[in-house]
């Protein structure tokens, strides 16, 4: 492969976060600055210290079930994701998963383009457009497995067994 001469034309040609932080780059790429993002006002909390919590027990068998389903709903929509606990799934095959998921992000980049998100999916390896040829600052692999007719037959196949 031919040396690429800028971080955007590596942008474009490998669609990996991963790949653009191994460079040294001094700059965010254009594809990444999102000006419409509010920044928090100083002294405020970090995300990460507000992270939304939902009790998977609380939401289920919990005697207060349409605070909590409001809760989940107004979580999904103002942050998009959330800690879950009590739901249930053993520690060690948390571990597991986070082990083979971690193993994949090591692969070597052709190995992962293998499972590249398609043009006009949301599924598989890479970054995501968020509107206005903007992106996230993160690389990611995301396959739905259940119910399985809605698995993508690409992306299967190709997976390393144990993942």
């Amino acid at each position: 492969m031919e040396a690429i001469s800028s971080i955007e034309d590596k942008f474009n040609s490998t669609f990996s976060v991963q790949e653009l932080v191994k460079e040294s780059i001094i700059t965010i790429p254009q594809h990444y600055v999102r000006l419409d993002q509010q920044h928090p006002s100083p002294g405020a909390a970090t995300p990460f210290q507000m992270l939304p919590i939902i009790d998977m027990n609380q939401l289920i068998f919990g005697e207060d079930f349409d605070l909590q389903l409001e809760k989940l709903h107004s979580t999904c929509q103002e942050w998009g994701f959330f800690q879950l606990v009590n739901h249930g799934i053993k520690s060690s095959i948390l571990e597991r998963l986070k082990h083979e998921v971690e193993g994949f992000y090591k692969l070597p980049l052709e190995e992962k383009m293998k499972y590249k998100i398609r043009e006009g999916e949301f599924e598989g390896y890479g970054t995501q457009e968020r509107g206005g040829g903007k992106f996230d600052w993160c690389d990611k692999l995301y396959m739905m497995t259940n119910p399985i007719l809605r698995r993508k037959p690409h992306l299967f196949p190709k997976l390393p067994s144990s993942l």
